[in-house]
């Protein structure tokens, strides 16, 4: 107590002399902390970590120095039937330490026992379960996503190509068209289209194409439908998950409607008390089921690994989770997060350093430094789903769409190869120039009505 009453009496003075005065007299605070990643931890004989980070941008900002010590016995800090304070609480309370800086959660008990700081960082009350144990309400659409947007669009362009350059093909190709003048052609755009649709669905839509150049195409086409339906079904399969998780939870109301799935949270924390005060019915069923079967668990690294093994779902403070889900991949918070709440730093009651470390905490976060120190400790080395082959991207499937369009190059040119052997043969025949017979030949199949309908309509009119 002589102690923290020293330490009154110099922020007492500081706080009336001014800044400068402060940094010359300050004594070196004891800071208490707690072992959490990301927030406190080892590194050798030093501590590293979110709040030590925010210390050392504290001590820069008031000019004072600090010795971290751990918290003796382990506990954050909690107040008992007699009105005794714990853990790191309690350590501020009887002046053994000048600061906590960990993640404590602004409390109305605690603010009557100490004084706290605007908070460093906001956070809420979520659930934390394997991926495996709970699905996912399925969309509308939901059929459409073993693909990524981008993949479908890339199959209605290769869809389009692929009738375009068959209804070429039937048109250049003297062995689908032999008589421009005289026959109908068989495969115009529409028909194509039709075509490539059944060869698509695996119907098979007839007439096939006879020549080489028309055959090469088709092949093509159907080895890139084979292989698409195959990737399609694998992916919605494993996309669609087991059905033995018919469970859906996306909150607390999901959570409190279900007897499958156990679960708890830290003994004894502010996420307790809070389903223990609370007068949501939902709420009072999940803290009356938690105290029931004494589900509780004495640390967030044990509630995270119950999590892990499966059946069991961790309520626990949202940036503590969210940090669980950066680090095993196999986990997944819900979206709803209750009882938005601050982590906060605790200075005795009535400390004048109060008012200078929340404006510190405000400047700091006004200049984006908070943020920052939440995306260093908080990064993540999973890969989000959505990269993973439940949504195949077009990159991912670019060898089967190389391979179409080669065959469809081939098929166009082997057409135009077939022209150009028929036209040498009639020039030959004709004595005429090569290039002229074969201008005329291409001239004569890409109308886009043939010679003998056109002669049909002139014989109609003259009628």
């Amino acid at each position: 107590m002589v102690r923290i009453s020293n330490m009154l009496g110099i922020f007492s003075l500081c706080f009336l002399l001014g800044s400068e005065f402060c940094i010359g007299a300050r004594q070196e605070l004891i800071v208490t902390t707690i072992k959490q990643d990301p927030y406190t931890m080892s590194k050798g004989s030093q501590l590293e970590g979110y709040c030590m980070d925010l210390l050392t941008e504290l001590a820069k900002k008031l000019g004072f120095k600090y010795k971290v010590h751990l918290v003796k016995d382990g506990s954050y800090g909690r107040q008992d039937e007699s009105g005794n304070w714990n853990g790191m609480i309690g350590e501020v309370v009887r002046g053994e330490a000048d600061l906590a800086v960990a993640p404590l959660t602004l409390t109305a008990a605690r603010e009557k026992a100490v004084g706290m700081t605007k908070p460093y960082m906001q956070t809420g009350i979520s659930i934390l379960l394997r991926k495996d144990i709970v699905s996912e309400e399925a969309g509308f659409f939901a059929f459409l996503s073993p693909f990524s947007g981008e993949t479908w669009f890339g199959i209605l362009i290769a869809y389009f190509v692929t009738a375009v350059c068959i209804c070429i093909v039937g048109r250049l190709s003297p062995c689908e068209w032999s008589e421009p003048e005289t026959e109908p052609n068989r495969f115009t755009l529409l028909h194509s289209l039709w075509y490539a649709v059944g060869a698509l669905t695996l119907q098979g839509a007839g007439p096939h194409p006879k020549a080489v150049s028309g055959r090469v195409i088709s092949c093509t086409w159907w080895l890139f439908a084979v292989v698409l339906l195959a990737c399609y079904f694998s992916s919605l399969n494993s996309s669609q998950g087991s059905d033995s998780a018919p469970l859906m939870i996306k909150g607390f109301e999901d959570l409190a409607n279900q007897e499958v799935i156990e679960y708890g949270t830290l003994a004894g924390s502010s996420t307790l008390a809070f389903f223990k005060n609370s007068n949501n019915p939902s709420y009072r069923r999940i803290y009356e089921h938690m105290e029931r079967r004494k589900s509780f668990v004495t640390s967030m690294d044990e509630g995270v690994q119950r999590a892990k093994e499966g059946n069991y779902a961790f309520i626990g403070e949202s940036v503590s989770l969210d940090l669980a889900v950066a680090r095993h991949c196999e986990l997944v918070r819900a979206h709803e997060v209750i009882g938005m709440r601050g982590y906060s730093i605790v200075t005795p009651l009535g400390s004048p350093m109060l008012k200078n470390l929340s404006v510190a905490i405000l400047q700091l976060s006004e200049a984006g430094e908070l943020a920052y120190m939440r995306t260093k400790w908080w990064a993540s080395s999973c890969i989000p789903d959505s990269a993973k082959a439940s949504s195949l991207r077009a990159h991912s499937m670019k060898g089967i769409f190389l391979v179409l369009a080669i065959g469809l190059g081939i098929g166009v040119l082997l057409s135009l190869f077939e022209l150009t052997s028929k036209s040498r043969s009639t020039a030959g025949e004709q004595k005429k120039s090569c290039c002229t017979v074969l201008t005329q030949e291409l001239s004569q199949r890409l109308r886009m009505t043939n010679t003998k309908g056109d002669q049909e309509t002139s014989d109609k009119n003259k009628a």
